[in-house]
């Protein structure tokens, strides 16, 4: 089984694990290849390293399977390979995927030596260590590397094509989605919530939410229904826990609410928006997975642009992490991007995209870079782009994007009217005192308490007065199966929080 492990200074692999084995022994393979390795940032599920693996538990337990990408940030100083007597033959943790191990001339491997220089230690043992001047050096196989003969002595032509081909990509439009006929459906009342706040600022200021909601699988037939799930094989032989991912053809993206987190206004910023560590971020994800929601894509606001400049290549790098993020990998997933902005007619306009595999592999290799042109993604110096059979130094970004059917509907579970989180400049703002005038309409007009409570964005401010871990959940438990009724002690107890008098 390999777990591939991306840090900041490169990408590893671990292949003596099991489905059976804890992050603790990725710890442990990555220690006897660099024993004085230093983490900034533990192995995490997510880039920015927000969201840790539980060290004690199984890989499988915790979804982690053949293949899959797991994150942290580590000293580079502290990261080199000891390649002397006594030192691992590499095969536990290697360096980059496209087989880039090589010999110090004597025979030992050592692992991504790109950005590494190799020093004697007083012992006679050979160690690399990171060279801070390799992005500079003018003999550099590529900018940002060390020279050929610094990663190994001896190159064959094939080994060096091999070499020279990791780093070059040749751009083609992907033509087929990954979500089916059904696209993505958004619900009105959330949606229109969303773009009401930004007509308050005549869409001159770029906001974003994550969408919550569900991924819908409905089987085009019969074969397509009792399909079996394939394992990946090796030469003819079944990988162990390598399930191939199935998706269906018209899959659909329902979506029941957004969030939005903490985040500031930056026009000076590549996005139009700093997003700020967000507090609530474990509520968030707890109430949405009582709910049996999870975030499903994310929505943004945007000025007016000139006609065919969809996303900005700042948007295109986000949304390209973001569905690595849901996917664990760079893997197919109906993770959706959808915009919002304003027509020349003044009506709101909404589009939905995704953007390529293609994409999500030069993100995550750091390959594509945001420049002063917003319509382009450029590559990094370190990579080559061929596109049209040329070398390009940027790409359009509507290379890269793939659209999404767009529907609205209106929620049979949940309702959008509790003031959304993290505004400024808004009229309401999250209080008990909202939460009485939302719980007041309580046998009015049809209305019924739990109906009323079953708000995302009111369950997520209550999380800050109830126990998220008792409390939460039996009220999740109520609105979710409406033949659960909701406790009477919680109606009481929300009711006194909210000013409620009589009855409700």
């Amino acid at each position: 089984m390999i777990v591939r492990i991306r840090t900041n200074i490169g990408q590893w692999r671990v292949e003596k694990v099991s489905p059976s084995s804890t992050p603790n022994d990725i710890l442990s393979e990555i220690k006897e290849t660099r024993p004085h390795v230093e983490f900034q940032h533990n192995l995490s599920f997510d880039p920015a390293c927000t969201k840790p693996l539980e060290m004690n538990q199984t890989l499988k337990d915790q979804k982690i399977s053949h293949g899959s990408m797991i994150y942290c940030k580590v000293d580079p100083s502290s990261a080199a390979t000891n390649t002397g007597p006594g030192a691992g033959n590499g095969n536990g943790v290697n360096g980059a995927d496209a087989n880039s191990d090589s010999n110090d001339g004597n025979g030992n491997g050592n692992s991504d030596p790109k950005h590494m220089k190799r020093v004697i230690r007083p012992d006679g043992s050979i160690e690399l260590v990171h060279d801070p001047n390799a992005a500079t050096a003018d003999h550099a196989f590529r900018k940002g590397m060390m020279p050929l003969r610094d990663m190994k002595m001896k190159w064959t032509l094939q080994e060096f094509v091999d070499m020279d081909n990791q780093f070059v990509f040749k751009i083609e439009a992907q033509k087929e989605r990954w979500i089916g006929e059904g696209g993505v459906s958004v619900d009105m009342e959330s949606a229109n919530h969303f773009q009401s706040y930004l007509r308050t600022f005549a869409f001159q200021r770029q906001r974003f939410g994550y969408l919550y909601g569900k991924f819908v699988d409905v089987p085009e037939d019969e074969d397509e229904k009792n399909k079996l799930p394939q394992k990946e094989t090796l030469f003819g032989t079944e990988l162990p826990d390598s399930e191939i991912k199935h998706f269906a053809k018209n899959q659909q993206v329902l979506v029941e609410a957004i969030y939005e987190p903490p985040q500031e206004c930056d026009p000076n910023a590549p996005e139009g928006f700093v997003a700020l560590d967000d507090p609530m971020e474990g509520q968030v994800e707890a109430v949405a997975s009582l709910l049996g929601l999870r975030k499903v894509g994310w929505i943004f606001g945007h000025p007016p642009r000139e006609k065919g400049f969809q996303m900005s290549s700042a948007e295109i790098v986000m949304a390209a992490e973001l569905q690595i993020e849901c996917a664990e990998d760079v893997a197919q997933t109906p993770f959706v991007t959808v915009k919002v902005t304003v027509a020349d007619d003044g009506n709101v306009s909404m589009e939905a995209f995704q953007v390529s595999k293609q994409c999500m592999e030069m993100v995550a290799e750091e390959a594509l870079v945001v420049g002063e042109n917003p319509g382009f993604c450029y590559v990094s110096d370190t990579f080559t782009a061929i596109q049209e059979g040329k070398e390009s130094r940027t790409i359009e970004n509507n290379f890269f994007l793939t659209v999404v059917p767009i529907n609205q509907h209106a929620t049979e579970t949940f309702v959008s009217e509790f003031p959304k989180a993290n505004r400024d400049h808004d009229t309401r703002q999250q209080s008990h005192d909202e939460m009485k005038k939302q719980l007041s309409k309580s046998g009015s007009a049809g209305w019924t308490f739990i109906d009323l409570l079953a708000d995302f964005n009111l369950l997520i401010y209550l999380t800050k007065f109830l126990d998220i871990e008792t409390d939460i959940p039996k009220i999740c438990r109520s609105i979710v199966n409406r033949d659960i009724p909701l406790e009477e002690g919680y109606k009481l107890i929300i009711a006194s929080m909210a000013g409620l008098d009589g009855a409700y």
